[in-house]
């Protein structure tokens, strides 16, 4: 009987040396220093035979599961438009060959969107880096069998996460009247176009972009795209963190447009001059015209043909300086000017003379154009003065020009028409919104300014409601004061307000 329990006793510690033995015989492979980690690279889908996705960005994690065992986890899987959610294998065996290492796997998984119950069979290899994976994942609510093909690099853990658009414009483009803006929380890009753009000038834009840094973009840039519906593109950052952005069309907008193109001659004898042919404009050269009466020679506006950004020609609106001869009828100075409206001589209210807006039945958005600008040597003040005497030299004081636009209501609370003038161009209680040039120092070459409509006293623009729109340019801004520098001269071309 001992005998017996003592052959049981042998038995059971050869049993248990055996085992031993056997875990020890396992392999251990370097996972965690040299094959776990996030790989960046693309997958090849095929549904049945039949190619779904080619070369879609997407990083794999390969982690360790036992000595040599790995697990494999693939994020977000989507393809045709359905993101199937996370596809995790917990359990591949590795075997080694050379310095490569190979890897199978079988799972049963339960994916998202009603896909449901999914046979998931894997092969792969890792080798220096660089990973190659084979996944049939048979869709039994399908009956069939989707094929992924991936390829990727394994990451440092360095590299950058940043994959944003920062800039989206597009260059020479006529018909674009705002430039993409750029939405980075919802990943959409807006731009507006012309009312009369076709879907061939859509078709034909080409952006120029910016990206983070190290990451790349699909469509590239510099690339025509069409357009005329969504276009989507793609920023993979280094790390092959995947940002998409859809760029799309947010409308239409109007131009009312200011090319200085056209003139007309008008008056005769000294006073004969030119003025814009449009005929919303309006200047004050036709009262100018009649100074010739007290020996002053020029006017306060010019056709220019030389010296222009576009088109035939532009407007050159030049201050002079009166001074010398004023009088009752004469001011101190006369400053060049153009603006939308008309100029109705008032002998006791010079001021009153200029009837300010023309009708504008759309929000207006942006006011645009070019201008370069020379001040005049002697700044002057004739506020107030009656005979050159009281006129007032400023030599510490450099002048500037004005450039604006004035959105104004048109009625009164007894609809009554209203007109502003330059006694109340400024200050009226019926201004609505205004883009005003900010800058208005010396320009030796022609600038191109860009303006939004800003809206004052918190007022809004109220779909119904009757309204005005006034351009005022003027080679001396404070020129309704009778303040300014003889000889200031502004040029200005290709004015236009764009509105919707």
């Amino acid at each position: 009987m001992k005998k017996n329990l003592f052959y049981l006793f042998a038995l059971i510690c050869s049993v248990s040396l055996f085992t031993s033995c056997s875990d020890d015989d396992d392999p251990v492979y370097p996972i965690e220093e040299e094959l776990a980690g996030t790989y960046k690279g693309t997958l090849d889908i095929e549904l049945d035979g039949n190619p779904v996705g080619v070369g879609l960005p997407k990083n794999i994690t390969i982690a360790k599961s036992g000595n040599n065992i790995i697990s494999l986890e693939l994020k977000d899987f989507s393809f045709m438009g359905n993101n199937l959610g996370t596809i995790k294998l917990e359990k591949c065996a590795l075997k080694q060959n050379g310095t490569s290492y190979s890897f199978t796997g079988n799972q049963e998984l339960n994916l998202a969107n009603g896909i449901g119950k999914c046979n998931v069979d894997v092969t792969g290899t890792l080798n220096n880096g660089k990973a190659e994976v084979n996944l049939d994942i048979a869709v039994e609510q399908l009956g069939e069998t989707v094929k992924v093909v991936y390829k990727g690099d394994k990451l440092t853990g360095s590299e950058s996460s940043e994959a944003q658009i920062t800039s989206f414009v597009f260059k020479d483009a006529p018909i674009i009247t705002e430039q993409p803006i750029i939405d980075d929380a919802t990943g959409k890009i807006t731009f507006k176009v012309l009312d009369d753009a076709t879907d061939e000038e859509l078709a034909a834009l080409v952006p120029t972009i910016e990206i983070s840094l190290k990451a790349t973009i699909s469509p590239a840039t510099g690339v025509k795209q069409n357009f005329a519906s969504d276009v989507t593109y793609t920023v993979i950052a280094e790390d092959g963190t995947v940002k998409e952005y859809i760029v799309s069309l947010a409308g239409r907008q109007v131009a009312m447009k200011f090319p200085f193109d056209e003139w007309k001659s008008v008056g005769a004898g000294k006073s004969k001059h030119d003025e814009p042919i449009e005929e919303t404009l309006a200047t004050s050269a036709t009262a100018a015209s009649l100074l010739w009466l007290y020996g002053i020679e020029g006017f306060p506006l010019y056709k220019e043909t030389e010296d222009v950004v576009a088109g035939e020609a532009a407007a050159k609106l030049v201050t002079m300086d009166t001074s010398a001869k004023m009088n009752s009828l004469v001011p101190a100075i006369t400053s060049g000017s153009v603006f939308t409206g008309k100029f109705v001589l008032d002998m006791k209210d010079r001021l009153n003379s200029t009837k300010f807006g023309v009708a504008y039945e759309m929000k207006p958005a942006y006011f645009r154009g070019w201008y370069k600008y020379t001040p005049g040597d002697k700044f002057i003040d004739g506020t107030g003065a009656t005979k050159p005497e009281d006129v007032v030299e400023h030599p510490e004081i450099t002048d500037e020009c004005a450039i604006q636009a004035v959105l104004y209501e048109a009625e009164d609370a007894e609809g009554n028409e209203v007109t502003l003038t330059g006694n109340n161009i400024n200050s009226s209680e019926y201004r609505v919104a205004v883009a005003v040039l900010d800058d208005g120092t010396a320009k030796a070459a022609y600038t191109y300014f860009d303006i939004p409509f800003t809206y004052v006293n918190g007022k809004t623009y109220e779909s119904g409601k009757t309204y005005k729109l006034a351009i005022v340019c003027a080679s001396s801004k404070d020129g309704d004061a009778f303040k300014g520098a003889g000889g200031s001269t502004l040029w200005i071309d290709e004015l236009e307000i764009i509105g919707e």
